[in-house]
């Protein structure tokens, strides 16, 4: 029975996330209520006035995440997660909002707005204390960031028999679930919805602290945006070190997404490193982190609203980050992005577009260094 409960637990705890300093409002004959929340007090600073993007980020979040127990293998569970942004871009959103049953050492199903499957993989690198995470993104990577509609089957430990070793399968049938929508916002009107499957499988090997997976994803339609991706991490006692290839692939590319218009295959590849390395105190903790990430898109001068841009580069810098954990629920942060991009590069005025018209000194601007400082309080 302990060991059903376990399997029943683990994958919901996995799946809550941000839940880990959760207050429980209700335990009572199988039935458990937590609540959580974060507010992060954030700003970008930058060398540069009007730079797009600086200026304050800060954000507030409340969920809550419940569990019902229906027998010694069979659970229910459900999470909810809201967002509110503040500053000139604030903005509201939903993260999560999902259900399902978990089976015990036969796995869970749950469907709703979550984690595309390939998340699993991405949050290898997405450790930061602010950037980082660029292959967390729907736009060019399918099923690698939350997106609605998804039905998820994940399965801890293969059925029993393997530890740690995971597999999940997903199929999304609507909407913003994949690179299906243009990367330049103001023409993001007029696209249709997709469908999209895909599958990843992970495992943490012995006791040894590393882990390591693989994964691909696709969406319908004549889309047909593919992804691929390998990833490993090591993680044990004070030291963290991960890498992250991925690789993505649209027939219909960026400017035709609307369309049912074929154009040239649009190749996308990134890879994402990170080490670092925790230091506790009588008081806290501070983990120093150091990451290079790199995006590129193939050919990006033969791209109908790129034609002359010498860079091929969507994203590329190193980060030098500091986080402070005065204790589970007070956080410091900086992040320095050194920002590796040419103002000639398709990544420095791919931020623009929504802008629809922009002037030189704002794509130069898009490759200066920035500075992110925050103060997390989460509960």
């Amino acid at each position: 029975m302990k060991r059903n409960l376990l399997a029943i637990a683990i994958p919901a705890l996995l799946i809550a996330g941000t839940a880990s300093a959760s207050i429980e409002v209700w335990n009572k004959d199988g039935n458990k209520v937590d609540f959580y929340g974060r507010v992060y007090a954030l700003n970008y600073l930058t060398d540069r006035d009007n730079q797009t993007g600086e200026g304050d980020k800060t954000t507030a979040r409340l969920g809550m995440s419940g569990q019902t127990q229906i027998s010694d293998s069979l659970s229910g569970y459900g999470r909810w997660e809201y967002e509110a942004k503040t500053g000139s871009y604030a903005d509201n959103e939903t993260r999560y909002a999902y259900a399902g049953l978990n089976f015990g050492d036969f796995g869970s199903f749950d469907y709703g707005r979550n984690d595309g499957v390939l998340k699993t993989l991405t949050s290898y690198t997405d450790v930061l204390p602010e950037f980082g995470g660029d292959a967390s993104n729907n736009d060019i990577y399918a099923l690698t960031a939350r997106t609605k509609a998804v039905a998820t089957y994940r399965n801890s430990d293969f059925f029993g028999l393997v530890d740690g070793l995971r597999f999940a399968v997903q199929y999304a049938d609507n909407g913003d679930n994949s690179s299906t929508q243009y990367l330049n916002h103001h023409e993001r009107t007029g696209h249709d919805s997709a469908e999209a499957w895909g599958s990843v499988i992970d495992w943490d090997v012995l006791d040894t602290g590393l882990s390591i997976g693989a994964g691909y994803a696709q969406t319908g339609g004549h889309k047909d945006a593919k992804a691929w991706s390998a990833g490993v991490k090591y993680d044990n006692d004070n030291l963290y070190l991960a890498a992250l290839y991925i690789q993505g692939k649209q027939k219909a590319g960026w400017d035709n997404a609307s369309t049912t218009r074929k154009a040239d295959d649009l190749k996308t590849k990134g890879f994402e490193l990170v080490a670092q390395y925790g230091i506790d105190f009588d008081i806290g903790r501070l983990t120093p982190s150091v990451a290079y990430i790199q995006h590129k898109v193939k050919n990006a001068s033969s791209l109908t609203n790129d034609s002359g841009l010498k860079g091929n580069d969507l994203a590329k810098y190193v980060d030098i980050g500091l986080t402070y954990d005065f204790n589970k629920n007070l956080s410091a942060i900086v992040d320095y992005k050194i920002n590796l991009l040419d103002k000639n590069d398709i990544g420095a005025r791919r931020s623009l577009y929504e802008d629809g018209t922009f002037t030189k000194s704002q794509i130069k601007a898009t490759a200066k260094d920035t500075v992110a400082l925050g103060l997390i309080y989460q509960f």
